[in-house]
Formats: C-alpha cells, sequence, structure tokens
C-alpha cells in the first residue's frame, strides 16, 4: 500500500483556458474532440506543476467536470439529474443563486460504459508518480432524496438498490484497476453531513435514522472495495460542502467516529480539520494501527497561507489521539468541487501545495 505523507483531495483550479473552452463547448461553438484535446493540454502543464511541489500522489485535477460528483454519477443507467437544492444559507459568495442539481434514481442502477478510464489512461501517459483518481462515494446517490428519490417500481426492495449500486461500482473500479490504477479516493459528503444535527434532523423527516445510515454506507462501500486486490489503495474523503469557499455542513465526527474507522474497508482517510466546524481530533482515538488519517488541516477556501509552525502545532494536537506514523497531511478539500473553484489564486494553491510537502518532510522525514 502506497503511504503518501503529503497528500491532495483531487480538484484543482481550473485554468483560464480550460474555463473559456469548455463554456464555448456548451454554447455549440467548439467540439468535444477539440474540447478534449485542449484539455489534454491543460492537463499535462498542470500535472508537471503539481510534480514539482513534490507531491506523489497526482490527479488530473478533476479539469473535465463540472462537478466533483454530478459528472460521474450521471453516466450510469437509471440516474437522472434535475433541477436543483436548497440555496446553501452559508453561501455569501453566491451571487449567481447557484444551487446544485438534484440527483434521482428512475431506473435500474447499471454501469453501461466506462467513466474514468480513458481520462485516467490519460493521466497515466503524462506523470511520474502515481495517478489517483477521485470519485464519488457511491452513498452520494442516497442520502440526498433517501427512498423518496428512488423510483418505487424500479426498486420495491432497496436491498436490491443497493447491491445494484455496487455492482456498477464494482465494475467500473475492476476496469481502472484493469488499467493500471492503483490509488482510488472515494469523495463522500454524506457521512459529514451526518456529523451535522441539522443535517441529522433533515434525514429524519426523510424517513431515514441518522444513527443507522453510518452502518448502512459501510455496508454500501465495503460491497464495494472490501473485495479488492491487495496492491489496490482505497481513501475516504469526508467533505462538509466545497462551494466557492462557502461550506454546507458542520459539527465534529463524534456521530460516526466508530464505525468511519473500524467498519470501512478504506486504507486512508481524507478528514476536513481546517477550522472549528469540523471540531476536535478526539474521534481518531478510533483509528485502527494498521490505517492512516490524512490531516486536512491547510484551507482550500481562504487565501491565507499557512505557517509551518502551525501545522506542526496541529499535528503534535492529533499525535495525542493517534500515532503520529498514522498521520499524514493535506488542504482539507479540493480547490474547486465545482468548475466555478475557490476564491483564491493559482499562486495561492501552488504555495499551499509547495507547504504542505515541505512540512511532511519536515515532520516525518518523507513525503
Amino acid at each position: 500500500m502506497k503511504n503518501f505523507r503529503a497528500d491532495h483531495v483531487g480538484s484543482l483550479l481550473r485554468t483560464d483556458t480550460v474555463k473559456t473552452n469548455r463554456h464555448a463547448w456548451k454554447l455549440g461553438e467548439l467540439s468535444a474532440e477539440k474540447l478534449r484535446e485542449i484539455e489534454n493540454e491543460e492537463i499535462a502543464k498542470t500535472v508537471k506543476r503539481l510534480e514539482d511541489t513534490g507531491m506523489q500522489a497526482i490527479t488530473d485535477g478533476e479539469f473535465r467536470r463540472d462537478y466533483f460528483h454530478l459528472d460521474f454519477l450521471k453516466e450510469l443507467a437509471g440516474v437522472t439529474v434535475t433541477g436543483g437544492i436548497e440555496a446553501n444559507p452559508n453561501a455569501k459568495a453566491a451571487e449567481d443563486g447557484f444551487t446544485p442539481p438534484v440527483l434521482s434514481v428512475t431506473g435500474k442502477l447499471k454501469h453501461v460504459k466506462d467513466i474514468q478510464v480513458a481520462d485516467f489512461n490519460y493521466l497515466k501517459s503524462v506523470v511520474s508518480h502515481t495517478p489517483k483518481v477521485s470519485i464519488p462515494s457511491p452513498t452520494m446517490i442516497h442520502f440526498r432524496g433517501g427512498r423518496k428519490s428512488i423510483d418505487i417500481n424500479s426498486y420495491p426492495d432497496m436491498d436490491q438498490f443497493f447491491e445494484d449500486l455496487a455492482s456498477a461500482y464494482r465494475e467500473e473500479i475492476d476496469h481502472l484497476y484493469a488499467a493500471g490504477l492503483r490509488y482510488l479516493q472515494l469523495d463522500d459528503t454524506n457521512l459529514a453531513y451526518l456529523c451535522d444535527p441539522k443535517m441529522r434532523a433533515a434525514a429524519e423527516q426523510r424517513g431515514e435514522d441518522p444513527n443507522e445510515l453510518p452502518r448502512t454506507y459501510a455496508a454500501l462501500i465495503n460491497s464495494v472495495i472490501g473485495d479488492r486486490p491487495s496492491d489496490l489503495t482505497v481513501g475516504i474523503h469526508l467533505c462538509r460542502g466545497n462551494y466557492r469557499s462557502t461550506w454546507f455542513a458542520e459539527g465534529g465526527y463524534e456521530p460516526v467516529a466508530e464505525i468511519l474507522f473500524n467498519e470501512i474497508k478504506v486504507d486512508r482517510y481524507l478528514l476536513e480539520y481546517d477550522d472549528e466546524r469540523s471540531g476536535d481530533f478526539a474521534p481518531l482515538r478510533f483509528l485502527p494501527k494498521d490505517k492512516k488519517v490524512v490531516l486536512g488541516i491547510v484551507s482550500s477556501k481562504k487565501r491565507e497561507l499557512e505557517t509551518m509552525d502551525e501545522l506542526r502545532k496541529r499535528i503534535d494536537e492529533a499525535a495525542q489521539y493517534a500515532p503520529l506514523e498514522n498521520l499524514c497531511l493535506s488542504p482539507q478539500c479540493g480547490f474547486s468541487s465545482t468548475h466555478h473553484g475557490n476564491d483564491l489564486s493559482h499562486d495561492d494553491q501552488w504555495k499551499k501545495m509547495e507547504l504542505i510537502v515541505q512540512t511532511a518532510e519536515k515532520v516525518w522525514g518523507e513525503v
């Protein structure tokens, strides 16, 4: 299993060239083939810059996506994307009135084509270190709408829903592994949302038990990755929302910690810990000896650059609950979970990446 002391969540700020040309493509002014050529060029330049920071796990910055989750999930048969959700009350910067679209299941779930394999193959061709792919956790199809968002005629039995969902994911991951993928990350907002009292109350109103959902989701994730090859490292990132430097949820990990760390069969946990919204480090006491926690204590939302002394102090605080050997370092989230990007510059982004690598070298003697 790869052990990356310095890691990153996945998305990077889109370059101006990517933004301009994706917009032209949406307007019908640019072909999909030409757009892909342009994205290839921008990804090649960006991964070189990422490797120059010293990072060893390299993504394509999710440059080909509008959203960290929808661009993947909508490619599964049976998934429909419509409308928007209730506006984020914390999104002060969202003058555009943006609300993320809603997912629903309107037919039988099935993997009908490869979703990330071609993108992975290109990434693999332009990196010197380990190519990493981040995909949305399978829980993303269930939590927002619960039972009401899943067509009763297609799935009168929810056990069959979870079985078909896991099967679709397993097929995609099997194809990625066959293509050479050895580091996969699942991006999961829902386990983090279940740390927020308001989100838990909303789940109850949808007829769900917020105390049982973590177990349901652990079983789903394990059904997807539990029997993976021994040389495929899997991480899971818990996110409380990340849109233009705003957020959706808050609350420490205590409500889900024991199940998160002891029942979900991943190797690495990439956890948000950039401010008080994420609570303290006490839940890390549940971490088993054979797993790693990647401390997201460098903010991808704020322009201000943290200092190495600040980061080392927080790492020491975390080490009171989990051994230093079991800890790593990363930004708290991606820099651009949607194509809009967070409120900081490319220069800010790269300085933060460099700081993470330098701090990891200082603390652990390796990246």
